[in-house]
């Protein structure tokens, strides 16, 4: 698993959690903006979950999607507050989108092909 952090507390705080888990073998934290380390990701990911700045969901959209296995997923945290997203990932034939409106909501993006 990766993960993107632009805060560096917060990704020395998740170091720490992934090594009180016992996980941190498995987990790369990467500092940084995402919207710029992620175009650095080697495909094909099978799962990406974004839960970042609201206004960059469009761009993660298009930086991740191509690097996204056909048949691989997509999630989305607190989609209420980005209906340009939500309007992104509904609209296109090559996306099956199911909304789960409790709290924030969330996406779940399946990437046909």
């Amino acid at each position: 698993m990766t993960t993107f952090e632009i805060d560096h507390d917060r990704a020395t705080q998740a170091r720490e959690h992934f090594k009180e888990a016992g996980v941190e073998e498995m987990v790369t934290v990467v500092e940084g903006d995402a919207h710029l380390q992620v175009t650095r990701l080697i495909g094909p990911i099978d799962l990406a979950f974004i839960d970042a700045d609201k206004g960059g969901y469009v761009d993660y959209l298009g930086k991740l999607l191509p690097r996204i296995r056909p048949r691989g997923l997509l999630l989305a945290h607190n989609v209420d507050m980005v209906p340009d997203y939500v309007k992104a990932v509904t609209t296109r034939p090559d996306m099956e989108t199911i909304l789960y409106r409790e709290g924030a909501g969330l996406s779940v993006t399946l990437k046909k092909r």
